[in-house]
């Protein structure tokens, strides 16, 4: 009889996104500070016209 081997549980989306931003290096970081910019300009905006 064979034993049945231990399934690993898939890896975390966290670690993935790790994994996948130091593969990519230089370019994810130029998507991530693209999004915090315009994250923050949204946000900016939209509190100087509801003010």
């Amino acid at each position: 009889m064979s034993q049945p081997s231990p399934v690993s549980p898939p890896p975390s989306y966290v670690r993935l996104a790790m994994r996948h931003m130091v593969r990519k290096g230089r370019t994810s970081l130029l998507h991530f500070s693209l999004t915090t910019v315009g994250l923050l300009a949204v946000l900016v905006g939209l509190a100087y016209l509801f003010r």
